[in-house]
């Protein structure tokens, strides 16, 4: 066993992190099938929104039999297991909507989901490790990454705006992968005082922010924001934090006592928890403890990565003492395209949460037929929150002010606009 000084003394490297040097976080080559014993969760799985449509799911769930976990044998079964496991309970849980939920989660669901949730280091709830990251498939293997030809494994209510959410998201995690290679280029270049190499890599980095920045457009194409705010959303809720469901969900033959889970968040990214540790950026308490909490919805070893990295000696305070115009440069551009790429999620969520929500109450003020308006069937204890259980506005503000702090130059903080662009003086 290596003494914690030998493994400070080798060179950071991402092998030991289940980081895939094409795909970044993203799950490689997904299995689309588990053993043939588990049949009767992928012929549920596969079916979810035509059984919540016809309201038949809870009672397929109800007479599934309970199924041993032992023949999953290898970590992309439990990833599929896990998926399918994660889509079904959301549909399970949420069949009704937000007024009828249930309390517990049968038997022969809740045990091999936890089961398979133990051996992952997941949470028994789907996470964006789940249905973004291990969720895709080539329809033509040697054909690119791009929406055309990416389909999605399981699929929750909301038709093709589901498959856009999912697979823009993808494509986010995608673009970021030249970042995530780039890391341990800046913390060897700062532990050996390699100013050029760091100031590359920041700029790598930041090619690669802005390519995120890009690819998170695409939402406005392919996702329906009337579609996202009145099926899809709650079926990414979660059972913590949420007014529907305030003690959980009992997992039955797991515990007697209800399990709180938290819905699905982009804080449960690794990504921009990787960017945060490398350039310094200190959130305040509030928000630094429910960024703190979605580290818990990753992988283990995402989760070890972003530990480790926050370990390393302080880049920001490297840059500071080498007094490098171009290195002072290369780290502000950094700051200020993932300032910009918070900003632009800021614009995401106004319009596919905070205007569709503005409208709902309106129609219900008015008291419209809420059929006649898919934004009315969204979840009325949602309106103010994210799935997460985050009051949204709020902490994606503050998250983004807490990211400026860290430019180095006075005037580069008072020429940066609210969304992350250089004014002109």
């Amino acid at each position: 066993m290596a003494s914690a000084e030998t493994e400070r003394r080798a060179p950071f490297s991402l092998d030991s992190y289940y980081v895939s040097e094409k795909l970044g976080f993203v799950l490689p080559d997904p299995l689309e099938n588990l053993p043939s014993y588990y049949q009767p969760w992928m012929d549920i799985a596969l079916c979810v929104p035509e059984l919540v449509h016809s309201h038949d799911l809870r009672s397929r769930i109800n007479e599934m039999p309970l199924l041993s976990t032992e023949f999953l044998q290898n970590h992309r079964e439990l990833r599929l297991a896990h998926l399918v496991l994660s889509m079904t309970t959301m549909g399970y849980v949420w069949q009704e909507g937000e007024n009828n939920t249930v309390e517990m989660l049968p038997r022969s669901l809740a045990v091999p989901y936890w089961e398979v949730s133990q051996r992952l280091g997941l949470p028994p709830i789907l996470t964006h490790a789940d249905a973004v990251l291990a969720n895709w498939r080539k329809k033509d293997p040697e054909g690119p990454f791009d929406m055309k030809n990416l389909e999605l494994l399981v699929r929750l209510p909301g038709g093709d705006s589901v498959k856009g959410f999912f697979l823009v998201t993808l494509l986010v995690e995608l673009a970021a992968v030249p970042a995530i290679r780039s890391i341990p280029a800046v913390i060897n270049g700062v532990r050996c005082g390699d100013t050029e190499a760091v100031a590359k890599a920041l700029d790598n980095i930041s090619q690669s922010i802005q390519d995120m920045n890009d690819a998170l457009k695409l939402m406005h194409v392919y996702v329906d924001p009337s579609v996202f705010y009145g099926i899809m959303r709650i079926y990414l809720s979660g059972w913590k934090d949420n007014p529907c469901m305030p003690k959980g969900l009992v997992y039955e033959g797991v515990q007697t006592e209800p399990i709180q889970c938290s819905g699905g968040s982009a804080a449960q990214s690794s990504l921009l928890h990787c960017f945060d540790e490398l350039l310094g950026v200190k959130h305040e308490e509030d928000s630094r403890a429910f960024l703190t909490r979605m580290r818990n919805y990753m992988p283990p070893a995402h989760r070890k990565l972003i530990q480790d990295i926050s370990l390393q000696p302080s880049l920001r305070g490297f840059v500071q003492r080498q007094a490098n115009e171009d290195l002072n440069r290369a780290f502000d551009v950094c700051v200020s395209k993932l300032l910009a790429l918070r900003s632009y999620h800021i614009n995401v969520v106004s319009r596919f949460i905070t205007v569709p929500a503005a409208r709902a109450q309106q129609l219900r003020k008015n008291s419209q037929n809420s059929e006649e308006e898919m934004v009315s069937r969204g979840p009325t204890s949602l309106e103010e929150r994210g799935t997460g259980g985050s009051g949204i506005m709020t902490f994606l503000k503050t998250v983004r002010d807490k990211t400026k702090d860290v430019l180095l130059a006075e005037t580069s903080k008072k020429t940066v606009d609210e969304n992350g662009h250089q004014m002109n003086q």
